[in-house]
């Protein structure tokens, strides 16, 4: 019997802020479909992190943001009922500064909106996202 492998992938998202709002997307791909977390994916072949990052934000919402800098990476790691890994994800999140565009939903995400800080406590999101928004917010005032 061969036993598959999954390898951490890479990839990225985008904490992006504007007005004192940040802005999230509703998931409709398998990984975290339904859910509110912030925009992102892969990183393509020889991509920097940074403009995937910038690149993954305009395919999902349309909207141009200048890059701050890194806030964390995350891992987020999919189980079987038998504990093997189905998928892992190591995640750049970038904080970001809208700039222009109006955010619609496009490529892999079915909404978006822009979310005050207490909305996030309404939400269905993507474990950790939530807290993660808190925190950041928190060491920027």
């Amino acid at each position: 019997m061969t036993i598959a492998r999954v390898k951490p992938l890479p990839g990225v998202s985008t904490m992006t802020l504007r007005d004192g709002k940040v802005l999230l997307a509703k998931r409709a791909k398998r990984a975290g479909y339904g859910l509110w977390s912030l925009p992102g994916g892969h990183i393509e072949t020889g991509e920097l992190a940074r403009d995937a990052a910038l690149r993954e934000l305009m395919e999902e919402t349309g909207v141009t943001a200048r890059l701050d800098r890194l806030i964390e990476c995350q891992d987020i790691i999919h189980r079987d009922a038998q504990g093997a890994v189905i998928f892992h994800y190591v995640i750049s999140v970038f904080l970001c500064h809208w700039q222009r565009g109006e955010a619609i939903a496009a490529t892999d995400v079915s909404d978006v909106m822009w979310a005050q800080v207490a909305d996030l406590d309404n939400l269905d999101m993507t474990h950790g996202t939530a807290q993660l928004i808190r925190n950041t917010l928190k060491t920027l005032t």
